[in-house]
């Protein structure tokens, strides 16, 4: 083989070879759950669990399939999706204008922060009762929990994001006769961009989580109803579907946020680093 030919051979095979390694990382992931699944099934299989209590990764596999074939699952699963939606719609509107406005100056600050950290610590889901009095039973109280637990973690990383910029380089920048809005969107909101993404992420988990709650509380319809009208009919089954719909949820919100937070921080090169050497 001529050494141009051996020159063109090994970017491929180093390629090739990247991208067997990449698939063996992801593959990795799945080891655990996948265990825990065949673990599940055995003890189920050998009578050492109670099925009607714990049933079979095998029932519930048939549960899923019985639930989307009658229309139930894809049904309910929208309205959850839509009441998620919405009040992370809300929540992170309103973390962003206070995170900004707090951040960006110091009345903001003075007049917002101390406010907000004190609602903050109240623990939202205990305002159920005080939103069905306010608002009813019916999906305003349901979107309100989901935007005021998601409202928070964007607003207090957002915050974190703006005051950690180096000042040192915003004075640097404004020696260029940049305006103040020139500064806040070349320099200050690209250096609190990691903040905002990484309280973006909470806040979607958190949502999730307060999705859970809500839809237990007088719903008729959503993945928390199929939950609880499966509890009232004594099958487990159904309710782990529930659960592990919740989770595989989750997981693909936070997975998407994640394809975002790469795309969006190309351009930093510590977390160019950091990507790499996660791989």
């Amino acid at each position: 083989m001529s050494s141009a030919a051996l020159a063109a051979t090994l970017p491929r095979s180093q390629s090739l070879r990247s991208a067997a390694t990449g698939i063996a990382t992801r593959c990795q992931r799945f080891v655990v759950p996948l265990l825990i699944v065949a673990v599940w099934q055995a003890l189920d299989s050998l009578q050492l669990i109670n099925a009607r209590l714990m049933p079979s990764p095998v029932m519930v596999a048939e549960s899923f399939w019985t639930l989307l074939v009658t229309g139930q699952l894809l049904g309910n699963l929208a309205v959850s999706l839509l009441r998620v939606a919405a009040g992370l719609a809300i929540g992170v509107a309103l973390g962003i204008v206070f995170g900004l406005f707090a951040g960006l100056s110091r009345l903001g600050e003075d007049t917002v922060d101390a406010t907000m950290q004190m609602v903050r610590t109240l623990p939202h889901l205990a305002l159920i009762p005080l939103f069905i009095l306010w608002f009813g039973i019916g999906e305003t109280p349901k979107i309100a929990l989901i935007a005021l637990g998601s409202l928070f973690p964007v607003y207090l990383n957002l915050f974190a994001g703006i005051r950690a910029v180096d000042r040192k380089l915003v004075e640097a920048v404004s020696t260029l006769d940049l305006s103040r809005a020139g500064i806040v969107w070349h320099v200050i909101l690209p250096g609190a961009l990691p903040s905002f993404l990484v309280g973006l992420r909470y806040a979607v988990g958190i949502a999730w989580l307060t999705l859970v709650v809500a839809e237990q509380v007088n719903a008729n319809s959503g993945i928390g109803y199929l939950v609880m009208n499966a509890r009232d009919f004594l099958e487990t089954d159904v309710i782990f579907v529930g659960l592990i719909i919740y989770a595989l949820l989750g997981l693909a919100t936070d997975q998407l946020l994640r394809a975002i937070e790469r795309r969006a921080l190309v351009w930093r090169p510590s977390f160019v680093t950091a990507q790499r050497s996660a791989r």
